[in-house]
């Protein structure tokens, strides 16, 4: 059975290379997928899925639910690890709400935890801003970005709390911290 960690957090949370860390200190035992380099992957690919998720993701959209569904199933079905990290999902009610829906009815992966990787605004936009890796980085788009994550939190947050399943981690500090905290709390789980 795979068990499944989802990592969320805010645009410049940290949250994926927090997962690359751990999943590259136990690379036998765990594997790390990003929602957004799965998707980033399919743009460059050239595909036609590619230019329906490039048309989304250049503007801080989010990606139609059925592809961003279809991409994760196949991407933790096929996972050459029985421990999942993956992190940038959810980011919506109706991503949450889908998601839910198909593990409750597949006997093959369990949902152990999500992660959150508490970072101020502030810090958010001082990291992007500062990476600058590409053009979904400007002002404009990380303020996109940010009110996509945050206006549906509450509702996750409160939904994953009460199935016993939200833990918060502070993104503040320095990252071998961060990283050894959340690298402990995982294997806690599994």
């Amino acid at each position: 059975m795979k068990k499944l960690f989802l990592i969320i957090g805010a645009p410049g949370s940290g949250k994926t290379t927090d997962a690359q860390m751990i999943a590259s200190h136990n690379a036998d035992l765990m594997v790390h997928y990003s929602t957004g380099d799965l998707l980033r992957g399919e743009v460059i690919s050239g595909s036609e899925r590619g230019h329906i998720i490039d048309s989304f993701i250049s503007q801080g959209l989010i990606v139609p639910i059925e592809i961003a569904i279809e991409t994760i199933v196949t991407a933790i079905k096929n996972a050459p690890s029985d421990i999942v990290l993956f992190d940038g999902y959810p980011r919506s009610h109706e991503q949450m709400n889908e998601l839910d829906k198909f593990l409750i009815n597949e006997t093959s992966i369990q949902l152990k935890s999500v992660i959150e990787v508490v970072v101020s605004e502030s810090v958010a936009r001082d990291r992007v801003l500062g990476r600058a890796r590409g053009a979904d980085d400007d002002e404009k788009v990380f303020n996109n970005r940010m009110k996509v994550y945050t206006d549906p939190l509450d509702d996750i947050q409160d939904f994953y709390t009460a199935k016993n399943l939200l833990h918060k981690i502070d993104g503040e500090r320095d990252i071998e911290v961060i990283v050894t905290e959340m690298e402990t709390f995982i294997k806690s789980k599994i």
